[in-house]
């Protein structure tokens, strides 16, 4: 109850203030050690890019526990286990770690500018949430691209978050974060991250294993309940393509949330990609049933909206099954 609770108030803070920038956020503090600590290393270890990654990982992780650790630990000898204190720090810090609203806000503007036929102004609004390079892309391509990252920041920014914080406690959030954040800053399989970023990405594939698959499970439900009311959703052909779609990846996580949108909306995604400078040649993922069209990027927010919500009722129904279960034993 204690820990659901601030989960749950930290949804809706998230919904309610978004990411104000005035407030100092800690994957931004993350950042910033990992950057550092990459310079740091590189110039003290030169050519050991394999180890030098490891000790990336331990040393964020230990720097991303021990602060919050610190001061969770403070407020629980002040005032006990379930003080206000506590319990105002973990609902803040839940409100923090999620990034719903953002998000939707980011691929929002990429809408907008689309509306507004500016393409620049779209390119420029997807650099800021997607990792490929955008100067290659059409209109269509900016599209696509800006579901895909709604997609699947679906399980990275709202799903997977929920669940560490809910089954860990708020610093299984933290490591999850900066598990998350290590991987979209150096997990990349060019020349500069192959060695150093590899065990960054292999920890951030075992931590999104099974995050990525309740994602698009919660999405394929969402689809099928938002079908009821909209007949641009269609929780069947979610699905299929689900089911033969979701391994449709490099990564083993990443065309779970995919997979199930590209079906929800009856729409083509993926394919080659340009990153830095290569290209990659992925799979396509789901069916051109028709072109895309800008509304699809607001349609996979609304997506993700509903899986929040399914992911946070799913967990208040597992701990009532738990707590009723626990009363008759």
């Amino acid at each position: 109850m204690f820990r659901l609770s601030a989960l749950t108030v930290g949804v809706l803070l998230d919904w309610i203030l978004g990411d104000p920038r005035w407030i100092l956020h800690p994957v931004v503090l993350m950042g910033r050690s990992i950057g550092r600590l990459e310079g740091a290393l590189r110039k003290a270890r030169p050519g050991k890019d394999g180890s030098n990654g490891l000790w990336l990982v331990l040393a964020v992780l230990s720097i991303s526990l021990l602060v919050p650790g610190s001061l969770l630990a403070a407020a629980v000898w002040r005032e006990g286990e379930r003080g206000v204190l506590t319990w105002s720090l973990c609902a803040f810090w839940s409100f923090q770690l999620l990034a719903a609203k953002g998000l939707y806000q980011e691929s929002g503007k990429v809408l907008k500018a689309l509306e507004r036929r500016d393409l620049a102004g779209a390119k420029n609004a997807l650099s800021m949430i997607v990792g490929r390079d955008v100067e290659r892309l059409d209109q269509s391509g900016i599209i696509r691209a800006g579901v895909e990252t709604v997609a699947e920041n679906t399980s990275d920014g709202v799903i997977a978050p929920m669940l560490y914080i809910a089954v860990f406690g708020i610093l299984g959030g933290f490591f999850y974060k900066a598990v998350n954040t290590m991987d979209s800053m150096v997990g990349y399989k060019d020349e500069r991250y192959r060695s150093f970023g590899r065990a960054a990405a292999k920890l951030d594939d075992l931590c999104n294993l099974l995050p990525a698959r309740i994602t698009g499970c919660l999405l394929v439900l969402t689809a099928y309940m938002a079908g009821i009311f909209s007949p641009a959703y269609d929780g069947r052909n979610a699905w299929r393509i689900y089911m033969r779609d979701r391994h449709a990846h490099p990564s083993p996580n990443s065309a779970h949330g995919e997979a199930a949108c590209a079906g929800a909306l009856h729409i083509r995604l993926a394919g080659p990609a340009w990153y830095r400078g290569e290209r990659h040649d992925k799979p396509y993922i789901g069916e051109e049933d028709r072109p895309v069209e800008a509304e699809d990027i607001r349609r996979a927010g609304k997506l993700m909206a509903g899986a929040q919500i399914l992911g946070l009722l799913a967990l208040w129904g597992c701990w009532s099954c738990l707590q009723g279960i626990l009363g008759a034993a």
